[in-house]
């Protein structure tokens, strides 16, 4: 008996020492990278880690159901420019999920195909996967302004 209560007093020694581990940290892992969570409109918040210029701007629509994107930028041409196509996400066992788009009308694919991480409910990073000094944030935002969609109403 005595040997007993001495197993089971080490046995629980040995229990709450090895479920006291402080050096554990936990990361929060964000959203999965799917057509559902990245669904919705974006802006580019930073590029390369500085803030886009006074007065540029890059926003995209993701529309989950056929996978389509609606893009207004400006960053090339003095006026807004309206991109529209579609996007695929794959994943990688190594990297992660990565996003690529096509152009509609012949235009072409995307420049780069991009590594999708820290995706959370109002944000998302872009990463480059052929260069990885070329990243994106983005920012969720309700929608894309009318002055730049050209539906916005006019003062009177």
């Amino acid at each position: 008996m005595k040997n007993f209560l001495k197993l089971t007093l080490l046995a629980a020694a040995a229990i709450c020492f090895c479920s006291c581990d402080e050096d554990k940290t936990y990361e929060d892992p964000g959203l999965e990278v799917t057509p559902h969570n990245i669904s919705g409109t974006w802006q580019l918040a930073e590029w390369n880690g500085t803030t886009l210029a006074e007065g540029s701007y890059v926003y995209i629509e993701f529309t989950r159901k056929d996978q389509l994107f609606t893009m207004y930028q400006n960053l090339d041409s003095f006026s807004a420019r309206k991109l529209t196509g579609r996007y695929d996400i794959t994943t990688d066992v190594e990297l992660g999920a990565i996003i690529m788009g096509a152009y509609d009308y012949g235009i072409g694919d995307w420049g780069h195909r991009y590594i999708v991480s820290d995706l959370y409910e109002d944000t998302m990073v872009w990463t480059a996967q052929d260069d990885p000094t070329i990243v994106s944030v983005y920012k969720r935002c309700d929608e894309i302004p009318g002055e730049i969609t050209g539906t916005g109403s006019e003062e009177e």
